[in-house]
């Protein structure tokens, strides 16, 4: 999970970048090494299942990747990853999402994984070496600064963290340099109906719960497409919510909803 103290923060002046940074590196350590505490959100198997994800994929990747899993939405679908291709995945966690591309590039293909949690690093990681995925690598890494070579990659794939980042239009900007021309960014992400209040906005504790800095949608999709993206398809994700009181009410209220993408870089 990323969002980088560097970045730019015109767009919401009154945010702690440094104290939004600690408290999703807080909360994303709690869910790789305490996947059954309390969280605002839902997590595991069940939830996966719900969002989409096919059992028998589930079946062939770590259970404890699964049991971490706190993504919002389901794309593999549209992001149709073939035998050989590269796959990028930023915030990838504690490596479901890397685990699944995996099965689907095949042994031809790899993927890789970026993180800025540690955390979710050294559990993917030691999973990937028990379970011998010898095609999944991971970066330690924001997710608007990767470090990542120009135009690799055939695809990117993301799940409910490019909401986290303050500069948004970054992490686009950046998923088109790493892209190849007529390359795939496949995501899930939470986004609003209605703009966001500053008392919302500026309550990191609420960014970290993946709802304070969720964009209203038409701004989430203009961003992808001023990086350089023709969109495909944006489907929301009826099958995704969120479990406390503070995280309906901001549901119920400002349209706070899952949502995914399949755009095609220019």
């Amino acid at each position: 999970m990323s969002t980088d103290k560097s970045q730019n923060l015109e767009q919401y002046p009154a945010i702690d970048a440094l104290d939004l940074e600690n408290k999703v590196k807080s909360m994303y350590r709690d869910v790789a090494t305490n996947p059954d505490g309390d969280f605002h959100f839902e997590m595991g198997r069940n939830m996966a299942e719900r969002l989409g994800y096919e059992p028998q994929d589930l079946d062939r990747i770590p259970s404890d990747a699964i049991n971490s899993f706190a993504g919002v939405g389901y794309y593999f679908d549209l992001a149709n990853i073939q035998p050989g291709e590269e796959v990028a995945d930023l915030g990838s966690g504690s490596g479901m999402d890397t685990f699944v591309a995996a099965l689907k590039t095949g042994e031809t293909g790899s993927v890789t994984g970026v993180d800025m949690t540690d955390e979710q690093l050294r559990k993917a990681e030691s999973l990937r070496d028990l379970h011998d995925f010898k095609n999944v690598s991971y970066v330690n890494g924001y997710i608007q600064s990767t470090g990542l070579t120009d135009g690799r990659f055939d695809i990117i794939i993301s799940n409910g963290v490019i909401n986290l980042a303050v500069d948004k239009p970054a992490v686009f900007r950046e998923a088109a340099r790493i892209l190849k021309p007529g390359g795939r960014l496949a995501i899930a992400d939470i986004v609003t109906e209605v703009h966001l209040p500053e008392g919302i906005t500026c309550d990191t504790t609420l960014w970290a719960a993946c709802i304070g800095g969720a964009s209203h949608e038409d701004d989430y999709a203009a961003a992808i497409r001023t990086a350089g993206f023709e969109i495909k398809e944006i489907r929301e994700n009826k099958e995704y919510q969120f479990i406390s009181d503070n995280a309906k009410w901001a549901t119920e209220t400002y349209g706070v909803k899952s949502i995914s993408v399949l755009a095609v870089r220019k």
